[in-house]
């Protein structure tokens, strides 16, 4: 990486000093959300993506917006309705920042419908992937789409009228519908009515794929039709007798977050669950996608029924509700996808024996077991590049089965549906053992889930805990204690992502498999403090949030500007998906201004200013966004030479520091932090999947220049992982990824 000189902003004795908490030095939260969001836009946009992940990466961009606005914009509008004058860091009041959003992602929005219509739509037909209009179908086809109307799609439907006797419907969060004007011929009055496109079908309708046809890339490979057109051309057999005269798609978002009162919830499972039954029914609406050609009349009526400003409504060209592309991506076509990645097992790990079960399905410990390579030494583990299953889940589902452990605790935080997580501690429940559980039912969007696997759990024997009063419990750790011999010992995993094997396999997480006396028994104490009643304020080696997690930081930084004084030549890296909080903000200006190098890998929201004169000349900000979704927390102090590495489940911001019970875990192997420096030096020197942060709060894509290697940290992480140099080229199979053909006017960045 090329060096930056660095110097000090001290100003002449006398000089007042800068206000580091003005607004003009942070960028708005929600603002800098959507950059985010046009960064995952960009990589639908960029020529170099294979075209089924361009899809991907717009239906995440759209899934994305959806969230957003039923988190985010509902709570600004939320705080309009409660009159909160109270500005942001960045000076912004809540009519400010609805304002800003309005005007920022009108055309980000707009980017994204042109391109799939007018390119990506193109390009697929070219690879034989037909998503037709239902006017463009033959006669055999509509013959087709009207047989499987009749047969599949119209006993769903239900048509909403709207008149005196029929009051306005409910229109459900998220639902894409159509709104019909038809006219009665007897009596000449027109009508209008909402037809619902049901969940419970398919969002593209797949056809018969002819035999005699091929693209200039070659034969058809699939071919279909979006639902809602169909329905729109038979709707004629959903009110019969009338004419219908014209049809219109929209699509609403509400506001899904939940709001208890958990002081004053003398059953907090209870609450939840009938906060839950609210959310199904949808909070207000705080946004409406409608087609473009939607006449006054009909959009007044909707926009007037619906309580929503005129900036609250997105004029749509072409498809409504593009997250929906992501079914494409079950296509097997692997010609038009990124290269698979199989995860790969840590040496040290696969070199252990296999477990063996006796016939009471209890596991019996061998020569060289999980267990035994922790006592000699601690694991680092990198998903997806290492396999969950054979790390993660391999020492839970061990600790469940070996009959010398005691007792399992751990936090669940988010897991999937099927979770191997939550069988394997039920059956350690099954087999005698003491099993606890924090089951976080505040977990958002996934309340209802949670609350399932705890009932599940306590079902079986688990000892089941819901979470703090006032806390969500974000961490991320298990602990397994172990009767040996006259010892117990405590075996323990702290990572930065969820117990979840499907998103283990998408998103970049780092975890520690350790043994280590001072630590495990900062765990015991952690559990002591998450499940009874406890004060605990010390902890030996842990970072643990709200009691010490904020302290520590700042402390660390506040050294590396005392060692900078001195002399000594201060660094900070920081790896994390958001840095919003803004104390910790203005002390990494103070760093800055002291001399203190400073360089941050900030996936998401960041609100700092990087390169201000006299403020951030020495703070560099990039943004990793790629195949994999950047998750993993690092955190590394220079420290005169004694180098700190932290890991944990823990962003820079309010909620994380204060709100949130939250663990950080210092790293002391050698050898361990040799792999975590090497992973950083790897995302600063990036050039193909990096984006640098400007002062004006806008992000810049690298490029590699003319004769330079590309270098992508994900591809050299899994050449690293597969026994390949690290920095040299991809395996081979990343070698294969299919480019697209592109106009350069749509390239961004």
């Amino acid at each position: 990486m090329a060096t930056v000189e660095r110097h000090s902003s001290e100003r002449p004795s006398g000089e007042a000093a800068l206000n580091l908490n003005a607004p003009e030095y942070y960028i708005s939260r929600e603002l800098s959300w959507l950059e985010f969001n046009r960064r995952v836009l960009h990589e639908a946009l960029d020529e170099r993506t294979p075209l089924l992940e361009a899809l991907k990466f717009l239906a995440i961009f759209s899934s994305n917006l959806d969230e957003y606005f039923m988190v985010r914009v509902a709570a600004l509008k939320r705080q309009i309705e409660a009159q909160v004058t109270k500005r942001s860091p960045d000076g912004l009041s809540p009519e400010e920042h609805l304002s800003a959003i309005s005007t920022a992602l009108g055309p980000m929005v707009e980017q994204q419908h042109q391109f799939f219509a007018k390119d990506l739509r193109q390009q697929m037909s070219r690879q034989g992937i037909w998503l037709l209009d239902h006017d463009d179908l033959t006669k055999p086809q509509q013959i087709y789409c009207r047989d499987y109307f009749d047969e599949q799609i119209f006993p769903v439907l239900t048509p909403l009228a709207v008149d005196p006797g029929h009051p306005f419907p409910y229109i459900s969060n998220l639902s894409l519908n159509l709104a019909v004007v038809v006219k009665d011929p007897r009596t000449q009055q027109t009508h209008f009515a909402r037809v619902k496109v049901p969940r419970v079908l398919p969002r593209f309708i797949s056809l018969p794929t002819p035999s005699d046809e091929s693209s200039e890339e070659g034969p058809c490979r699939w071919l279909g039709v979006p639902l809602e057109q169909v329905i729109a051309a038979n709707l004629t057999a959903l009110f019969p007798g009338m004419v219908v005269q014209e049809h219109y798609g929209f699509r609403i978002t509400r506001n899904a977050d939940l709001a208890v009162e958990e002081d004053e919830a003398d059953d907090l499972m209870l609450a939840i669950e009938q906060e839950l039954r609210k959310r199904r029914r949808g909070g207000s609406a705080v946004r409406m996608e409608i087609q473009r050609n939607t006449p006054g009349p009909v959009r007044a009526m909707l926009t007037e029924e619906l309580a929503l400003a005129p900036t609250d409504v997105y004029d749509i060209d072409g498809l409504i509700g593009l997250s929906d592309l992501m079914t494409f991506m079950a296509l097997p076509l692997p010609d038009l996808k990124a290269p698979s990645w199989t995860p790969t097992v840590p040496p040290a790990i696969e070199n252990l024996s296999p477990p063996q079960v006796d016939a009471d399905d209890m596991a019996l410990e061998t020569a060289e077991d999980l267990f035994s390579l922790l006592r000699r030494q601690d694991q680092l583990i990198h998903h997806p590049y290492h396999s969950f299953s054979a790390t993660v889940q391999r020492f839970i589902t061990q600790a469940a089965h070996d009959p010398q452990v005691l007792a399992i605790k751990m936090t669940l935080y988010r897991t999937s549906g099927d979770s191997p997580i939550v069988n394997s501690l039920i059956s350690a429940a099954e087999n005698g053992k003491q099993v606890t559980v924090l089951v976080e039912i505040k977990a958002r969007f996934d309340e209802e889930n949670n609350i399932n696997w705890a009932r599940k759990l306590e079902q079986a024997g688990v000892h089941v805990v819901y979470g703090l009063v006032g806390l969500k419990t974000h961490c991320k750790v298990t602990l397994a204690v172990r009767r040996e011999g006259q010892q117990i010992r405590r075996y323990y995993h702290i990572g930065t992502g969820n117990y979840n094997p499907k998103t283990a396999r998408l998103y970049t997480d780092l975890g520690l498999l350790s043994a280590r006396d001072d630590i495990g028994a900062d765990i015991s104490d952690l559990f002591n403090y998450l499940t009874g009643y406890s004060r605990q304020q010390v902890y030996r080696q842990l970072l643990v949030a709200p009691l010490t997690l904020r302290q520590r930081l700042v402390a660390l930084i506040e050294q590396e500007i005392a060692l900078q004084a001195k002399g000594k030549r201060g660094r900070i890296i920081a790896k994390m998906n958001s840095l919003v909080d803004p104390d910790l903000i203005a002390l990494l200006y103070q760093a800055s201004q002291a001399g203190v190098s400073v360089d941050l890998i900030i996936r998401g929201i960041c609100c700092l200013r990087p390169g201000l004169p006299g403020i951030s000349d020495n703070i560099r900000v990039i943004s990793i966004v790629g195949q994999f979704l950047e998750h993993s927390r690092i955190v590394y102090f220079q420290n005169g030479g004694r180098e700190i590495f932290l890991l944990g489940s823990a962003d820079w911001m309010p909620r994380n520091l204060d709100r949130r019970v939250e663990v950080m875990v210092p790293i002391a192997d050698p050898a361990l932090r040799k792999e975590l420096k090497a992973i950083l030096n790897l995302c600063l020197e990036d050039n193909r999947q990096a984006w640098d942060l400007a002062s004006d709060g806008s992000y810049h894509q690298r490029r590699p220049g003319e004769g330079e290697e590309t270098r992508s940290t994900q591809a050299q992480l899994m050449a690293h992982v597969s026994r390949s140099p690290v920095g040299r080229a991809a395996p081979a199979k990343q070698q294969n990824a299919k480019p697209r053909k592109q106009r350069k006017s749509q390239q961004s960045g």
